[in-house]
C-alpha cells in the first residue's frame, strides 16, 4: 500500500471526525470532497471528476462506491477495505446504486450529513440525489463539517507542508534565475515547475499564475505566452506542493529599472504584510486580517487597487484550486488556531498606469507569532 501517513494518524482524523458527527446528531457522513476522502483513508486519485461517495457511518464502518478504473487506486492507496463498483452502461444511475449501497449499510431512514459543497458532486449528480434519497433518509447539508478538521494541521501533515515550502522556495529561485529581458514566460514557468517536481514535488491543485506586461494584472491563470520587453513587469503565484500538501507564494517582479509607481506599491505591500501576519494569531479572526490589510492600503488611497479578500486557508487541495476554507474576507467571524497553515495575499492592481504589485507568502500558526515557512527576501527584485 502507499499511504502518506500511519494507520494511527488516520485514526486519530476518524477519531475527530465521529466526534464532530456526533455533536451535530449525524448517522453517517456522505463524503464527496476528494480532499475529505484522502484526509480520512489516504485515498488519493482524480477519479472524483466521475460520481464516486465514500460513506462513513457513527461506528467507523466505511464504504466507498466508485468507478471500476479507481478500484486498484483505492486499494493501493487507502485504508478502505469495502470498496464497491457502480458500472457504466446505458442510462444506469449511480445514484440507484449509492442508494442500495445505503440500504445494505443499513442507513436508510437515518440522518445524513452531505457534502454537498464540493467540486466532487457535480448540481446534476446533487439533484438526483436528492431526487433519489430525500424521501428515504434525512439529509442534512454538513460541507463545512471535515474542512473545518482539515484546517488545523497536525505534527505529521506539518512536515509535508514544510517540504512544501522547502519546493516554493526553490520555484522561486529557479524562476528568478530565468526572468531577464528578452526571457520567454514558457521557460520561467517550466524552471519553476520543474524545481518541485526534481525536489519530489508533485502537480499543484490549479495552474500557477504568470502573465507579464498587461497580463501581470491578472489574478489567474491564462493561456499563452510572451517574452519580457526591457522594462517589464511579470506576476507569480505559485504553490511548492508535497504530497497534495500547498504552500503558495506571490511576487511581482521587474526586469529594467521598476518605476516609481512599482517602489510605491510594493513598499505599500509590505506594510499590509506585516500589519496582517500581526493578526495572524489565536485570539483573532479572519475578518480581522483582512481589516488589517484593508486598512493599511485604504489609508493610502488604494482601496480601486486592491481585491476584496487576501487569503485563504492552505493544505491537502485537488483540482481545480489550491484555495481552501477559511477565507480572509471583511466579516468573516472563523478563529485563527495555532497549526493552521495560512497564505496572504498582498495584491494590488493600477489599471490607470497598468502597474502590478503582489506580495504574498506562507505562514504556519502558532500560540503566539505566526511562522513565515519562505526564506525568500520581501524586497523588489529587479532583473537586467
Amino acid at each position: 500500500m502507499a499511504l502518506h501517513f500511519s494507520r494511527d494518524e488516520f485514526a486519530a482524523r476518524e477519531a475527530r471526525t465521529l466526534e464532530a458527527m456526533k455533536a451535530r446528531k449525524l448517522d453517517a457522513m456522505l463524503i464527496f470532497a476528494q480532499e475529505s476522502s484522502y484526509w480520512l483513508t489516504g485515498y488519493d486519485t482524480f477519479g472524483f471528476c466521475f460520481f464516486q461517495c465514500l460513506v462513513l457511518k457513527s461506528d467507523g464502518r466505511k464504504a466507498l462506491l466508485t468507478r471500476s478504473a479507481d478500484l486498484r487506486q483505492a486499494r493501493h492507496t487507502s485504508i478502505i477495505e469495502d470498496i464497491r463498483i457502480w458500472v457504466d452502461r446505458g442510462e444506469a444511475s449511480p445514484i440507484v446504486q449509492l442508494k442500495d449501497m445505503l440500504f445494505d449499510l443499513e442507513l436508510l431512514g437515518c440522518r445524513l450529513g452531505v457534502e454537498y459543497d464540493t467540486h466532487g458532486l457535480t448540481a446534476r449528480n446533487g439533484r438526483l440525489f436528492d431526487d433519489n434519497l430525500s424521501t428515504f433518509a434525512d439529509l442534512v447539508d454538513a460541507s463545512d463539517l471535515i474542512p473545518a478538521l482539515r484546517a488545523v494541521k497536525s505534527p505529521a501533515e506539518i512536515v509535508y507542508v514544510r517540504e512544501a515550502a522547502r519546493l516554493a522556495d526553490l520555484a522561486y529561485e529557479a524562476g528568478l534565475a530565468e526572468i531577464r529581458p528578452g526571457a520567454d514566460e514558457g521557460r520561467i514557468l517550466s524552471a519553476m515547475q520543474g524545481a518541485i517536481f526534481d525536489g519530489g514535488g508533485d502537480y499543484p491543485a490549479n495552474e500557477f499564475i504568470i502573465g507579464s506586461g498587461a497580463d501581470a494584472l491578472l489574478c489567474r491563470y491564462k493561456a499563452g505566452r510572451r517574452a519580457l520587453s526591457e522594462r517589464d513587469q511579470i506576476t507569480l503565484e505559485w504553490a511548492g506542493v508535497y504530497r497534495h500538501y500547498h504552500v503558495a507564494m506571490m511576487r511581482t517582479v521587474c526586469t529594467g529599472e521598476p518605476t516609481d509607481r512599482h517602489r510605491e506599491l510594493h513598499e505599500a505591500a509590505v506594510a499590509a504584510l506585516a500589519a496582517v501576519e500581526a493578526e495572524l494569531r489565536p485570539s483573532r479572526t479572519f475578518g480581522d486580517v483582512f481589516d488589517a490589510h484593508a486598512r493599511v492600503f485604504d489609508e493610502r488611497g488604494l482601496f480601486e487597487h486592491r481585491l476584496n479578500a487576501c487569503g485563504y486557508s492552505l493544505g491537502a487541495r485537488f483540482t481545480p484550486s489550491w484555495m481552501d476554507m477559511p477565507m480572509f474576507y471583511r466579516g468573516n467571524p472563523a478563529p485563527i488556531l495555532p497549526n493552521m497553515v495560512l497564505f496572504t495575499h498582498m495584491i494590488l492592481m493600477d489599471s490607470a498606469t497598468g502597474t502590478a504589485m503582489c506580495l504574498g507568502r506562507t505562514c504556519l500558526t502558532t500560540e503566539a507569532d505566526p511562522e513565515p515557512l519562505s526564506v525568500a527576501s520581501l524586497d523588489l527584485i529587479s532583473r537586467t
